[in-house]
């Protein structure tokens, strides 16, 4: 059996419909949406979205979107919180409830539940006279629309203005919040901007006082293998500093190894280690961004880089593989 052919118009049409009510809802928002905004920012407790099929899909993602922007929230299914998981929800909670008609059967017998746990109830709905518009404590209504079905039927339309004023509400409260990002990044660390705004302090393993032997560059070299052996488990990289604790230089077990090679038969343990060493050694600040720290590491094909506090101290190392999967910044800097 052939296949029929593929209604373009009536795609496009689907998407001009679901973009004119869109549109249209813009010019809507007003002092409803506002109060609904005001509550979820105060609210002492947790957001909790709530629906029924297609409407439920979309309270998932707007939760999501409100714990990911700083909004505590969670998703409870109306069906599972009649039985049992009605515990979830609790005195200074804010619900807000999705469904296009607002009769939702499931989603009505919840209600009362709801406001009797000190819940304060938001409805989200294409319909303000209906049992869940009239018994909400803000009802947030984008009207009439009519489905790009081509029955009439299937939620779409309605479906897209539900997920758009969740996601309205999600931003405005995030502006609210004065969510930095930094924060953002907090709650997406694997996610491309959490790996971004990394800093080089929360990604390093080496860490001074831990993992990290920082050796006096006055010590023969055998004398600064041994300090450095004192911590259990070290990096490839030995750091030297001065007298006032500054970082001087570095030495690698690389720079070991070719040294061993190109000095064979001298009596390299009794050289001091400041005639070997790296010295002036490329490093980071601490505050600075990891991928700004892979950058460098790129670009000087290094493995460790150490990385020093205001006065040139040296915290800690960051390892090559300290950094996988952290993308470098395009104006990271030499």
């Amino acid at each position: 059996m052939d296949a029929p052919e593929v209604d373009l118009d009536l795609a496009r049409r689907a998407l001009l419909a679901e973009g004119d009510a869109l549109r249209a809802l813009a010019g809507q928002i007003g002092d409803d949406f506002a109060a609904a905004a005001r509550r979820v920012f105060q609210c002492p407790g947790t957001v909790v979205l709530t629906g029924i099929g297609k409407a439920g899909l979309v309270a998932r993602k707007i939760s999501a979107t409100l714990a990911s922007t700083g909004t505590q929230s969670l998703f409870l299914h109306p069906v599972e919180a009649l039985h049992g998981d009605l515990g979830r929800a609790r005195r200074g909670d804010v619900v807000i409830a999705l469904s296009h008609s607002g009769r939702t059967e499931e989603l009505i017998r919840l209600l009362d539940h709801l406001k009797a746990r000190g819940a304060q109830l938001i409805a989200l709905t294409g319909t303000p006279d209906s049992p869940l518009g009239q018994n909400a404590d803000v009802t947030v209504c984008y009207g009439p629309v009519e489905e790009a079905c081509p029955l009439g039927l299937a939620p779409t339309v309605s479906t897209t203005c539900m997920l758009a004023l969740g996601d309205a509400l999600a931003i405005a409260v995030m502006q609210m919040r004065r969510l930095t990002p930094e924060e953002f990044a907090a709650y997406h660390p694997a996610g491309e901007l959490g790996r971004k705004l990394l800093k080089v302090e929360e990604a390093m393993m080496f860490r001074r006082g831990e993992q990290l032997a920082l050796v006096a560059d006055t010590l023969t070299l055998g004398e600064a293998l041994a300090a450095a052996e004192s911590v259990p488990r070290r990096t490839g990289a030995m750091l030297l500093v001065d007298a006032g604790g500054r970082l001087s230089g570095i030495l690698t077990d690389a720079d070991v190894r070719r040294l061993l090679l190109a000095r064979r038969g001298e009596d390299l343990l009794a050289c001091p280690v400041a005639d070997v060493m790296t010295r002036n050694p490329k490093r980071i600040r601490l505050g600075e961004l990891a991928s700004e720290a892979m950058a460098v590491l790129n670009r000087y094909r290094i493995d460790e880089l150490p990385v020093v506090d205001g006065d040139d101290k040296p915290v800690g190392v960051i390892d090559v593989q300290d950094l996988l999967g952290i993308k470098t910044l395009g104006n990271a800097r030499d």
